[in-house]
C-alpha cells in the first residue's frame, strides 16, 4: 500500500510518503519554499499546501499520484463543527468531500491526478499519537499527545496495543496547555505559535515567584484532563517586547514552565495508572520542550518515554499515514532516524560549487581536516546526507564550533540572530554521554535536557545554560559513523568528546536544506568553513593564513 500523508490544516504544512508501511520520504513544506512554519494565505487551510514538498515525496519513490493506494490527511473536518449546528442529518460526509475537493484543486497544477477519492480523514491528535507510537520502537505503550489545538481538542491520552489504539481521554478546547504557552510568549514580545521554545529558555533564568497562582489556573481533572482559566498575564508582568526583557518576565516564564511540568507530570501518571505500561509515547507541540520531557522521564512512572523528533505539526503527515497503514496491518521498521528529508550525492554537491565558482577542495580525510578548524576554534557549517524531519538540528544541518570557548555561546548567537539568553546544544560519543552528563541515554534527537556533570561544566562551558543544563544529542556510530569520526579527531586534539552543535541556519529562516541554501548562508553569515557533503570552502582569508594550533579546552 503507497499512503501520501498531508498535515494542510494547520501549522508546518508537510507531507510523508509510505510504501508498504516502510517511511519513504516525510518532509516539511519550508524546506522547499523557504518560509518558516507555513504562511497563511490558502483559502479553506489555516496554513497552506504542501504541495513541493508532496512533489518531492514522490519523486524520491518514483511514484506518479495516482499511483497511491490512500491521501491520508491528518484533519477530519467533520469533527470541527457539531452536527447539529449544520442543519443536516449527515453533514460529516460533505465536508470531507468537499475539503478533499478543495485540496485536490488548489494542487492540480502541482500534482494532477491526485486521487481525491483515496482519501482518508484522520483526526489531528489521532495522526499526532500515530506519529510516536507507530513510528517508534514500541508498539505498545501508553500515548500522550499535548499541543495547542486540533480540531475541537488540545489533548488525547491513549493506549497502543500492538499499534492499535484506544483513546482514554481529550481534553476539550477552550482548555489547552498549548495555547497557553503560546498566550506567553506573544506577551513576553516573540511570535505565537513559533517562538515558544525562547520562553523555556528564558524560563532559566527566572525564578517560579507566580507558581501557587498558577496552580489554581491550570488544573488537572479526575478525567485524565485540565482546565486552563483565562489569564490576567499583565498582573504578574507588563507585556514585553523580545528585546525588552527583566527578571519580572523571567519569572512569569519560570512560573508557567514549571506549572506545566507538573502538569504533564500528574497527566503522565494518570496515563500509567489506566495502562500499566512502562512505556509513554509522545507528540504534539508541547513535547518538543525538553525540560517537561526530561521531568516525566526522571519523576514519573515509565521506564522509558520516546517523543517523535517531528513531535509539531509537521509529524502529524506521517501519523496520519502511519495510521492508515496500520489499519491494513502494513507498518514497516521503527524509526531509528530523522535524516529521513533531501540528499544529494557527491557529483551533485560538485556541479553547485563549481557552477557557483566557488574555490573548493576534498580532503582524504575528511574528519580529520573538519576537526583541524575546530580545533583552532572556527565555525563549521555542516551539510551532510539527509535533512532532518523535525525542528532539530541532528548532524545533518548544523552549525559546528569548540565548545571550550564561553565566548562561542555569543559568537553563534550573533550569527544566527538570536537572542543571547538561548542555549546552543551538544554534540557527544553515545559511548562517552554518561561520562560527561546525566540524563536519558542515548538521546538521538535532542528532546530531553541534561545536567552537565559538575566536573564538565568549565571544560565545556559554551554549551552549558544558566541552570547547569544542556540539551543533548547523542551520536551512535552505526547511525552517524562520520560525525562520530569527527567527534574522535575533535577528542584526539582538544581532549573533549562534544561539540556545540546549532541549527544551520539565522533568524526567520528555515534550516538550511540544499546546497543553494548552504552557500546563501556562507555567503551571508560570518562561518568560518562549509562543509558540503565531502567537500570544504573556506573563507578566502583562513584560506590564505598559515595553520595555527588547537585551541585549549576551556581557554579564556
Amino acid at each position: 500500500m503507497r499512503v501520501l500523508g498531508i498535515n494542510a490544516a494547520f501549522r508546518d504544512p508537510a507531507a510523508a510518503l509510505l510504501v508498504v508501511g516502510n517511511v519513504v520520504a516525510p518532509a516539511e513544506e519550508e524546506r522547499f519554499n523557504r518560509r518558516k512554519h507555513g504562511k497563511p494565505n490558502v483559502p479553506f487551510s489555516a496554513w497552506e499546501m504542501p504541495a513541493l514538498s508532496a512533489r518531492w515525496c514522490l519523486q524520491h519513490a518514483g511514484l506518479r499520484p495516482q499511483d497511491l493506494d490512500a491521501v491520508a490527511f491528518s484533519f477530519d473536518p467533520a469533527l470541527c463543527v457539531p452536527m447539529e449546528t449544520l442543519g443536516m442529518d449527515d453533514p460529516w460526509d460533505h465536508l470531507r468531500v468537499e475539503y478533499a475537493r478543495r485540496f485536490a484543486s488548489l494542487l492540480a497544477s502541482d500534482l494532477p491526478g491526485l486521487p481525491v477519492d483515496r482519501a482518508r480523514f484522520v483526526p489531528h491528535h489521532v495522526a499526532h499519537a500515530a506519529s510516536a507510537a507507530l513510528a517508534g520502537p514500541y508498539r505498545t505503550s501508553a500515548a500522550l499527545v499535548l499541543d495547542g489545538r486540533g480540531e475541537r481538542a488540545s489533548h488525547l491520552t491513549g493506549h497502543y496495543v500492538d499499534g492499535r489504539l484506544e483513546v482514554l481521554a481529550a481534553q476539550s478546547l477552550p482548555s489547552s496547555l498549548g495555547l497557553l504557552y503560546e498566550d506567553l510568549t506573544a506577551h513576553l514580545g516573540f511570535h505565537r505559535s513559533s517562538d515558544e521554545y525562547k520562553v523555556m529558555a528564558l524560563a532559566s533564568y527566572g525564578k517560579p515567584r507566580h507558581l501557587d497562582a498558577f496552580t489554581e489556573l491550570v488544573r488537572t481533572t479526575d478525567e485524565g484532563g485540565f482546565i486552563t482559566d483565562p489569564v490576567d498575564w499583565d498582573a504578574y508582568a507588563p507585556r514585553a517586547s523580545a528585546g525588552d526583557l527583566t527578571e519580572e518576565h523571567a519569572d512569569l516564564a519560570a512560573s508557567v514552565q514549571r506549572r506545566l511540568e507538573q502538569v504533564v507530570l500528574a497527566l503522565g501518571r494518570w496515563a500509567h495508572d489506566r495502562t500499566g505500561e512502562r512505556v509513554l509515547t509522545m507528540a504534539g507541540g508541547t513535547a518538543l520542550n525538553c525540560v517537561a520531557n526530561a521531568v516525566l522521564l526522571r519523576d514519573g512512572p515509565f521506564d522509558d518515554v520516546w517523543v517523535q523528533p517531528a513531535a509539531g505539526d509537521a509529524g502529524t503527515a506521517l501519523g496520519a499515514a502511519l495510521h492508515v497503514a496500520r489499519e491494513q496491518d502494513e507498518l514497516g521498521p521503527p524509526m531509528r532516524t530523522a535524516a529521513l528529508g533531501r540528499g544529494f550525492d557527491d557529483d551533485e554537491l560538485e556541479r553547485v560549487l563549481v557552477k557557483a565558482r566557488v574555490p573548493h577542495e576534498r580532503p582524504a580525510n575528511l574528519a580529520a581536516a573538519v576537526a583541524d578548524e575546530l580545533a583552532r576554534n572556527r565555525v563549521v557549517a555542516w551539510f551532510q546526507g539527509r535533512s532532518e524531519y523535525g525542528p532539530r538540528a541532528l548532524g545533518q544541518r548544523s552549525l559546528l564550533a569548540h565548545p571550550g570557548r564561553a565566548e562561542n555561546l555569543e559568537l553563534l548567537n550573533d550569527i544566527k540572530g538570536r537572542e543571547q539568553f538561548r542555549p546552543v546544544a551538544p554534540l557527544v560519543l553515545l559511548e562517552r554521554a554518561e561520562e560527561v552528563f546525566d540524563g536519558k541515554v542515548p538521546s538521538p534527537f535532542m528532546l530531553f535536557v541534561h545536567e552537565v556533570r559538575p566536573a564538565w561544566r568549565e571544560r565545556i562551558p559554551a554549551v552549558v545554560h544558566v541552570d547547569g543544563t544542556a540539551r543533548v544529542q547523542t551520536v551512535d556510530r552505526s547511525d552517524q559513523p562520520l560525525l562520530a569520526e569527527l567527534l574522535d579527531e575533535f577528542d584526539r586534539r582538544t581532549g573533549l568528546p562534544v561539540l556545540v552543535n546549532t541549527s544551520l541556519n539565522t533568524a526567520g529562516r528555515p534550516m538550511v536544506d540544499s546546497p543553494h541554501d548552504a552557500l546563501e548562508l556562507f555567503g551571508s553569515a560570518p562561518v568560518d568553513v562549509l562543509v558540503l557533503g565531502p567537500y570544504v570552502v573556506r573563507r578566502a582569508d583562513l584560506a590564505a593564513e598559515p595553520a595555527g594550533e588547537p585551541v585549549a579546552e576551556g581557554a579564556a
